[in-house]
């Protein structure tokens, strides 16, 4: 930032680099070596009572006149209050004490004491200055209320809000979680592209981008799906990735163009066993990360001791809307009510198609959850094998959630005759004007060819189920970096 921008907080820091270097002070020092985290020492006092300890932070309060005052210190794991004086740390470094700013990062060496009010604190005897802040921190009751600062800046968000540090630390966690679940039952973490060739494996948008050598087209992976199902034909029976995926969709409190999933893939499997390992897995993941089965997410408790319950999505529909699709036996039936139920709808749609719609228009958001609802129809299924007693529909599921979708998952389609019809009616769709439809995979049906197993997969959107066990309202509170409009 040029000076001709400084305001005049920001214009005093600046010129208090030259004023230390003048004086011998480095305002971007060296590495120091911590020996303690602050809520280690807050946690076992009496352990640390009158030892010596070493760690750096952020100054976050700074108070006090004369030859004595305190601070409070934020490293990773909180806060802590130091005391300097300066008859311990000499005239020459107490006067640096006291030109040191809010923001500033210091390093202090001390003991451990507890002060009259009862308040664990480091009683410096030495300190060094570690990184110069030339900006001032937000008022903490202003700043950080703009909810554009808090996800632009994420930086001043961790910096001052604890809170949401503590969503964070709780996302690693489940992550960890999740992964070792997995493997403790025998799924084979793997990798696959991020870019692809031909955007499959979800009703999306993909992104595009140009491969210069090649000359080629290449997509931004909108599902892992695909690539994990052929490692199921080779011969890995059970695999799973954890990982990005990109989607040229809109931005909402659901909704983030990158986002992270986990897709499982377990061979001599279906979609029941796909739920059970569903509900224990998020059952496990509360536990251990929580401490709990039952949790409050946005005022509505959530029970997650297994078995959830399974639902029919006619059953239902019917129950929402008092539509009983099963008594609707043509397409033009089905779009006679959608008119009537002034549903906008693409010219066309057959009676599966506005039974989904009908489901995610009506009865989606009034599913508190945890639920699966099962049995989709085949239309809106392009992965998923039919279901053997009604072919209309297919053996597939979706969890919900306080009105969210969390997971989907479906014993997988591996007659490849049937993949390629399927492909076929995509294409058509495509076709159409329905640039989400899948496109054409020669080499997917290539795979099939040789035989797949029966397989059950599994997807969850990973930041959505954390939305959901930290209790937050959108995904940007969830992902450090969400997808931002730039400043202007």
């Amino acid at each position: 930032m040029s000076a001709d921008h400084l305001s005049d907080q920001e214009q005093v820091r600046h010129n208090k680099i030259a004023t230390f270097r003048q004086q011998g002070v480095e305002p971007y020092g060296d590495k120091y070596d911590v020996s303690h985290y602050s809520r280690e020492i807050i946690t076992k006092p009496d352990a640390l009572d009158g030892k010596t300890v070493r760690l750096s932070g952020r100054i976050m309060t700074k108070r006090g006149h004369g030859k004595a005052g305190f601070a409070h210190i934020q490293d990773s794991e909180g806060q802590i209050q130091i005391y300097l004086r300066e008859d311990r740390l000499g005239e020459k470094d107490y006067m640096l004490y006291k030109e040191l700013d809010v923001g500033d990062i210091i390093g202090v060496t001390g003991e451990i004491f507890t002060t009259k009010k009862g308040e664990i604190t480091v009683n410096v005897s030495s300190f060094s200055l570690l990184s110069k802040s030339l900006r001032p921190l937000p008022e903490k009751w202003h700043g950080l209320r703009d909810v554009e600062l808090r996800y632009r800046q994420r930086y001043l968000d961790l910096m001052v809000n604890p809170e949401v540090r503590k969503v964070f630390i709780a996302r690693s966690k489940i992550i960890q979680k999740m992964r070792t679940f997995l493997t403790d039952r025998g799924f084979l973490e793997v990798e696959t592209p991020v870019m692809h060739t031909l955007a499959g494996g979800a009703n999306a948008r993909p992104f595009i981008t140009h491969h210069n050598t090649l000359d080629m087209e290449l997509y931004l992976r909108i599902a892992t799906e695909l690539h994990l199902k052929r490692l199921v034909v080779g011969g890995m029976d059970k695999v799973f990735e954890l990982g990005r995926i990109f989607r040229n969709e809109g931005i909402s409190t659901n909704h983030n163009p990158e986002f992270t999933t986990v897709e499982v893939y377990q061979a001599n499997a279906d979609y029941e066993d796909m739920m059970v390992l569903t509900e224990e897995m998020v059952a496990s993941l509360a536990k251990e990360v929580l401490g709990t089965l039952t949790i409050e997410y946005q005022g509505k408790s959530l029970d997650f001791t297994p078995p959830w319950p399974r639902r029919d999505m006619q059953d239902v529909v019917k129950e929402v809307t008092g539509i009983d699709f099963d008594s609707i036996v043509d397409d033009v039936a089905a779009r006679k009510i959608a008119r009537e139920k002034n549903l906008e709808l693409m010219p066309g749609l057959s009676r599966g198609e506005i039974l989904f719609a009908f489901f995610e228009e009506f009865c989606e958001d009034k599913l508190s959850g945890p639920i699966f609802i099962k049995n989709y129809p085949v239309e809106v299924s392009p992965l998923a094998r039919r279901n053997r007693r009604d072919p209309r529909f297919t053996d597939r599921f979706e969890a919900f959630m306080a009105g969210r979708e969390i997971a989907n998952a479906f014993t997988e389609l591996n007659d490849p005759i049937d993949q390629r019809g399927r492909f076929e009616q995509q294409v058509s769709r495509r076709v159409s004007g329905d640039d989400e439809a899948h496109m054409m995979d020669e080499d997917f049906i290539t795979a099939l060819e040789y035989g797949m197993p029966p397989t059950g997969g599994l997807g969850i959107g990973v930041d959505r189920l954390i939305m959901i066990l930290t209790d937050s309202p959108s995904i940007r509170d969830v992902i450090l970096f969400p997808t931002m409009r730039p400043k202007e």
